[in-house]
């Protein structure tokens, strides 16, 4: 963290803000290009003092995150947590069910539990159906284990650094004091409202793109009503043409009886007369 230090008063490190706020806008581009490209950022911060801020904004952008104990192997292992939520899922099918009814208290009281300690653990990423693109972490020393799991997978990380952690393990670190709570606040929330910003724009030109293909389509339909237009038009021209030919033959058929008519004058042939000999 050498970089991004000013200096140590009294044992205690101050941080560079200039250097922090050149990361913090790298760090808020980035993440803007992730969500407008229409991905997933799974936001991560069990710290006492982290959850609630951070899972208040959050929600304004409807990403996963995680603010309980990490379960281990959540993206090294996603099929078997993903078989978690289905349960979850499975289980508030069956409370709407009339099996539910006939069950038991005991039995009831079971399935209640089980159903709180999923939620509690796994209900912020119930929607996360395939693994994030990117994850932002609060305190990457309590996190280790996930920072682990996404650098394995090759997951693009963005975090919250102290002066007590190693920058080099994130790929876009953020030098900032993660154990007082304003810090939290205001870093997720420059980072949440880039999200909402890139969001915005992939909304804007998805409208933008669907309107200009139904102005193709609607052009394509034009096109298609003159071509349909223009072959009526000819077949109309080619029956006139045909009737005009079929007048013009019947004519001809006419003049020609007229004049065979003309070269024998016209008359009727005279029957010969027989001379009776005396």
């Amino acid at each position: 963290m050498a970089p991004y230090i000013f200096m140590e008063r009294n044992g205690i490190h101050i941080l560079d803000l200039y250097k922090t706020m050149a990361k913090l806008e790298e760090a808020a581009s980035a993440m803007k290009q992730v969500a407008k490209s229409g991905k997933r950022i799974l936001f991560i911060a069990t710290k006492k003092q982290a959850k609630e801020i951070v899972a208040e904004q959050v929600k304004r952008v409807n990403m996963p995150y995680v603010t309980e104990r990490w379960p281990g192997g959540m993206l090294t292992n996603f099929a078997t947590i993903r078989k978690a939520v289905r349960k979850m899922s499975s289980i508030d099918k069956m409370l709407t069910q009339d099996t539910y009814k006939n069950l038991s208290k005991r039995e009831k009281l079971q399935i209640s539990r089980e159903r709180a300690k999923l939620e509690k653990q796994l209900g912020s990423i119930a929607d996360l159906n395939r693994l994030p693109s990117a994850i932002f972490v609060v305190d990457i020393l309590k996190e280790k284990i996930a920072i682990a799991e996404a650098r394995k997978l090759n997951i693009p990380t963005f975090a919250m650094v102290d002066t007590n952690s190693d920058p080099t393990l994130i790929d876009f670190p953020i030098p900032a004091n993660d154990d007082a709570s304003k810090s939290i606040q205001l870093i997720t929330k420059i980072m949440v409202d880039a999200i909402e910003e890139g969001l915005a724009e992939r909304k804007v030109e998805k409208d933008k793109k669907d309107q200009e293909e139904a102005e193709e389509a609607l052009e394509a339909a034009k096109e298609e009503k003159v071509v349909d237009e223009y072959a009526d038009l000819e077949d109309e021209e080619a029956e006139k043409i045909l009737r005009e030919g079929e007048g013009k033959g019947a004519g001809k058929a006419g003049e020609g009886e007229s004049s065979a008519k003309k070269k024998d004058g016209g008359k009727r042939p005279r029957k010969p007369v027989s001379k009776t000999k005396k």
